[in-house]
């Protein structure tokens, strides 16, 4: 029995007062609480790794004891977001307690987190759309904050006061407190937890942009700019979907080399001062006899190159804005001629459900080439340093991992 259980029973015994040994478990149950190392961005640009305070799951919750986390630059990007974040929004651990009405997860179970955290009663989630959630995403919902779709906000605590988890997430930390939701369970014996907790943001954005949003036919070509982590998931998801011809262009050639051992079938060294890669457009064509390509998708995150993919697409092709800019650009309009498509698909149309077991089948069949994004693997007191190789552009994919 809990230390503070027995002080209870014992004052109660002194003063002759009738003993519920029940309730007194369930005070006291509703009090628990444990330290979590976690990485907290400060809102000033920095970050400190210190302690946080994380209480027991309330009804729809879940605690996860972290066992891998993959960083990207959103969160970086978190940085500076003006306010105190546990960091991190992609990762896979262990089910450690559950709430009272969680009905399909158990204590033990290997689970992938998912950031975009459908509530399933909204207009778009009844659309089919989960990843644009009206009440819950981050994204869609908050701006980048607090929403329905996170654990109750003062179950984290730093420094006497509650804090807010990234992404709703929160995975650069020992342990994560998160809605039922937001947890995908993966039954597979031995789960390589590296290769899980890269799934739920890169993975995702890069195959759903191919699979579920461009819906990319068999024996079709594609272009991919720009060969970082989402874009080497996007030629892989190509290969998988059985495009004929995956032209890679980029400005790196060792990212080049990568791009072919994911699937592509050519390769272009883009000129940094190309501006809209139209020089590098005009080599598509040479590629592909004249036209431009079936399909071309944005990885770079860079808005001057936000038209570029409809300088590779033909008439009636589909350019698909897969890295997210969010700035104002200029476009001329002659790209668009004639009947080409643009769209702008989040997070790869995901429906964590579906799309996550469907990504670890693949992975481990073989097909999809989870361990070969993974350049390097850290602890969190090395957080720093994996930013830092990030920034560098020396890692596809960068991972922290918990002991």
């Amino acid at each position: 029995m809990d230390l503070a259980v027995v002080k209870q029973v014992y004052i109660l015994r002194l003063l002759s007062l009738p003993l519920d040994l029940s309730l007194l478990l369930s005070q006291n149950e509703l009090t628990m609480s444990i330290t979590s190392k976690s990485a907290v961005a400060k809102g000033d640009g920095t970050f400190i790794i210190t302690q946080v305070i994380v209480s027991d799951p309330q009804e729809d919750e879940v605690l996860i004891k972290m066992k891998a986390a993959g960083l990207c630059h959103t969160d970086y990007d978190s940085l500076n977001w003006g306010k105190r974040l546990v960091m991190g929004h992609e990762g896979a651990g262990i089910v450690e307690k559950i709430g009272s009405a969680v009905k399909d997860l158990k204590v033990g179970d290997q689970v992938i987190l998912n950031w975009a955290t459908p509530c399933m009663h909204c207009f778009q989630c009844q659309e089919g759309n989960q990843h644009i959630c009206e009440n819950n995403s981050p994204v869609v919902a908050g701006a980048n904050g607090h929403t329905p779709g996170h654990a109750k906000l003062e179950s984290s605590q730093w420094n006497g006061k509650s804090i807010e988890r990234s992404f709703n997430l929160g995975t650069l930390s020992e342990y994560a407190l998160v809605k039922e939701a937001a947890v995908v369970k993966v039954d597979e014996p031995g789960l390589n937890f590296s290769a899980a907790s890269i799934v739920s943001c890169g993975v995702m954005t890069g195959f759903g942009s191919v699979v579920n949003a461009a819906k990319l036919e068999v024996g079709s070509s594609a272009v991919v700019l720009g060969c970082g982590g989402v874009g080497l998931n996007v030629i892989n998801a190509c290969k998988i979907s059985g495009a004929a011809k995956i032209i890679a262009i980029d400005v790196n050639p060792t990212k080049l080399d990568l791009a072919r051992k994911f699937g592509a079938t050519d390769t272009i060294l883009a000129d940094k001062e190309d501006i809209g890669l139209l020089v590098a457009a005009k080599k598509v064509n040479e590629l592909l006899g004249g036209r431009g390509s079936d399909y071309a998708f944005e990885c770079t995150a860079i808005p001057a190159l936000g038209a570029a993919p409809l300088a590779m697409i033909r008439n009636a092709g589909t350019a698909v804005q897969v890295s997210g800019i969010e700035e104002e650009i200029s476009i001329d309009m002659r790209l668009f001629e004639w009947d080409k498509v643009y769209i702008n698909p989040l997070y790869g149309k995901c429906r964590p459900q579906i799309d996550f077991p469907k990504i670890m089948k693949l992975y481990k069949k073989g097909d999809l080439m989870l361990d070969q994004m993974i350049t390097e693997e850290y602890e969190l007191e090395n957080l720093q340093q994996a930013f830092d190789d990030m920034l560098a552009g020396k890692n596809a994919k960068g991972v922290i991992v918990f002991k």
